[in-house]
C-alpha cells in the first residue's frame, strides 16, 4: 500500500510469566485475511456435546479508532469436529481492552478437547463506520418493501 501508512494492531501479554509460550496472533500465510488465536488455558477444556466455555486468550490489545476485531471460527475446528463459536462473529470493539475470550461451542455428538496452544479462533480486522442515529416518522419505499428472511420481492 504505497503512500498509506498501515493501521496497527498493538498487543500485550496479560500473564507473560503464565503465558509466553502461547503464540500471539499471527497470519498463518502471506495472504491470509485472519489471524489464528491460540488457547492460554493452564488445563485442558473438555467441551462436552453441546457444551460451551469461554476460552482465554492470555492477551488484549487496543484496536485502533475507526475498526474492529471480528472473532470468527476456524474453517477446519467446525468441520473437522464440529466446535464452532457461540457467537459468531463476535466483535472486540477499539475502546476494549480486557481479556479476548473465546465462546467456543461443541455441535458434534462427541467431546471435544481444548489444550494449551491449540488454535481456536481467527481474528479479522475490519474498517468501521459510525453514523448518526435520525428518528423518523416514516421511510422511503423500495421495491423490497418489508420483505424479511429470504425475501427479496423478486420472483
Amino acid at each position: 500500500m504505497e503512500g498509506k501508512e498501515q493501521a496497527r494492531l498493538r498487543v500485550m501479554r496479560l500473564r507473560p510469566e503464565e503465558d509466553g509460550d502461547v503464540p500471539l496472533p499471527r497470519y498463518m500465510t502471506p495472504r491470509a485475511a485472519g489471524m489464528d488465536v491460540c488457547a492460554a488455558v493452564r488445563e485442558d477444556v473438555v467441551l462436552a456435546p453441546m457444551g460451551r466455555a469461554m476460552v482465554p486468550t492470555g492477551f488484549a490489545m487496543a484496536v485502533p479508532p475507526g475498526f474492529e476485531v471480528q472473532v470468527r471460527p476456524r474453517s477446519g475446528l467446525a468441520a473437522r469436529h464440529g466446535v464452532t463459536l457461540a457467537n459468531s462473529p463476535g466483535t472486540i470493539d477499539a475502546d476494549y481492552r480486557g481479556e479476548v475470550m473465546v465462546a467456543l461451542v461443541n455441535l458434534a455428538s462427541t467431546p471435544y478437547t481444548v489444550r494449551r496452544g491449540d488454535r481456536i479462533a481467527q481474528l479479522v480486522v475490519a474498517r468501521v463506520e459510525t453514523v448518526l442515529v435520525e428518528e423518523a416518522l416514516e421511510l422511503e419505499t423500495t421495491g423490497r418493501g418489508a420483505g424479511g428472511f429470504g425475501h427479496t420481492g423478486l420472483r
